[in-house]
């Protein structure tokens, strides 16, 4: 059996393909797996809980499937979908977990996050996510009306955008240094996150201990899965199902 991790999906109602290769992903791989972790930005925006479109509820199906069928789901939060909460986790049966986790893969641990707490030399958005977690602020904007939900998310899309054409690379790129912090910290040998856009397993010596570093890839071209068994792993690709 399998452990199989995804994150960078950016789903929306208007990315039909992606959706289409998620939905096949899940109920054609997935449904198979021992675990399923998203590690965050499963959406382009995550606008709340209280979303009922129908590509939200299309999604909340797509999770209440796979856990009904006994395959446990553990959701990191992103950068995007920082507001997926209890509600959505009690209507899918998906566990929410905390920015960092550790987990056991098979007798290996292991730290899962996000990735975007470790790009600390993007200064600006380390501030934007600051403000943005704090739980007061959260509790506000879930209980303005959608339309209102709506229009602020569309200029913080915006902003977002704009921002990031300012900015070099290197600087949305993890930092080597908080990555040994936080590997360190946990004592763990294995880092698996998503947030840079860059799939590629990293190995690395700290201190005569060999560490590894898998980075997820995102969706906007293709499928990026990281399978994880008992004996190996593999970041795999899968192109887009064509309907």
């Amino acid at each position: 059996m399998t452990t199989l991790f995804i994150s960078d999906l950016h789903l929306s109602a208007s990315t039909k393909k992606i959706n289409d290769s998620f939905i096949t992903f899940m109920r054609e791989e997935a449904i198979h797996a021992d675990a399923l972790y998203v590690l965050g930005d499963l959406f382009e925006f995550w606008i709340g809980d209280d979303d009922k479109s129908d590509f939200a509820s299309l999604i909340r199906q797509e999770f209440k499937r796979l856990t009904q069928s006994g395959v446990p789901c553990y959701f990191t939060q992103g950068n995007r979908d920082f507001l997926v909460g209890k509600r959505f986790a009690k209507e899918t049966g998906i566990t929410l977990l905390g920015d960092e986790t550790v987990i056991d893969l098979y007798g290996q641990q292991a730290v899962i996050l996000h990735g975007d707490t470790l790009c600390t030399r993007d200064v600006s958005y380390l501030k934007f996510r600051e403000k943005v977690h704090q739980p007061w602020l959260q509790w506000i904007f879930n209980r303005i009306p959608m339309f209102i939900k709506k229009k602020i998310v569309s200029k913080v899309q915006s902003d977002i955008k704009d921002d990031k054409q300012t900015k070099s690379l290197d600087i949305m790129d993890v930092t080597q240094s908080e990555v040994e912090r936080v590997m360190g910290h946990y004592n763990v040998p294995v880092m698996i996150h998503g947030h840079t856009h860059r799939p590629k397993v990293h190995t690395f010596d700290v201190e005569g201990q060999i560490k590894t570093r898998i980075v997820l890839g995102d969706w906007y071209t293709q499928g990026s899965v990281l399978a994880y068994d008992k004996n190996n792993f593999d970041l795999q690709h899968r192109p887009f199902v064509t309907k």
